[in-house]
């Protein structure tokens, strides 16, 4: 099984939104994603999908947003991001996802021979100046990302590989620590995928935290190409 990601799908067909305000490399993204993905992914890969999936406030619209991801190869892995407004409670979500979609939410899932947890994250010192709310929204992810990795801890067999999703980096650069990356330097995940940024480049992007590898996986950035993070080898 091979395991692949790509984030910040922003899906629009029920609540049009032109993602062409954010550079022309945006025009017909979703054909694009549909496409790349396609020739990339194969129906025994997984795919991590790290937030920002549809534009949608609803949950019904949401659905008919995610109903052509769904129908592409792999199974997925689903993350809440910033603007993924539509999102319910766990049980109402999973109740409504199709076949093959899984959705972390405080909690982790395993998926053959791979644990994965996360959370959404949130602004970082260093990014910008973070107020009281910051601080506690942060300190709150960081508490929510615990849950996960203690959920991980309980799913995880000898030799399985342990991925986090963030939506958010899970540090600005340079690199000072906070709520999350403690919580991510005591569970020492083989790797971090994290989304959230666009028009950065990828190769400027953070790159670990503390030996850690992470990959910014934001769909722009990527062209539009889920990224193969690993060959499970099964």
């Amino acid at each position: 099984m091979r395991v692949f990601a790509i984030a910040d799908l922003h899906l629009a067909y029920v609540t049009p939104k032109p993602m062409t305000v954010f550079g022309p490399q945006w025009a017909g993204h979703p054909e694009a994603i549909y496409e790349r993905w396609q020739g990339a992914v194969r129906p025994g890969d997984l795919v991590l999908l790290p937030g920002d999936l549809s534009w949608a406030m609803r949950l019904p619209d949401a659905m008919t947003d995610l109903a052509g991801i769904a129908e592409l190869p792999g199974t997925k892995v689903l993350l809440r991001g910033n603007h993924d407004y539509w999102w319910p409670t766990p049980s109402k979500l999973r109740a409504s996802l199709p076949p093959g979609m899984l959705a972390v939410h405080n909690d982790a899932v395993r998926v053959e021979n791979v644990v994965v947890c996360g959370t959404r994250g949130w602004n970082t010192p260093g990014h910008v100046p973070l107020g009281d709310e910051d601080e506690r929204l942060l300190s709150r992810e960081a508490q929510r990302l615990s849950l996960s990795v203690a959920a991980a801890e309980r799913l995880r067999q000898p030799g399985d590989h342990f991925l986090m999703m963030l939506h958010y980096p899970p540090a600005s650069a340079p690199y000072p620590p906070n709520p999350l990356t403690e919580v991510i330097e005591a569970a020492r995940p083989d790797l971090i995928v994290y989304g959230h940024l666009h028009g950065v480049p990828v190769e400027k992007s953070m790159r670990h935290v503390n030996g850690i590898p992470a990959h910014l996986v934001a769909a722009d950035g990527l062209k539009f190409t889920p990224k193969l993070l690993l060959d499970t080898g099964d």
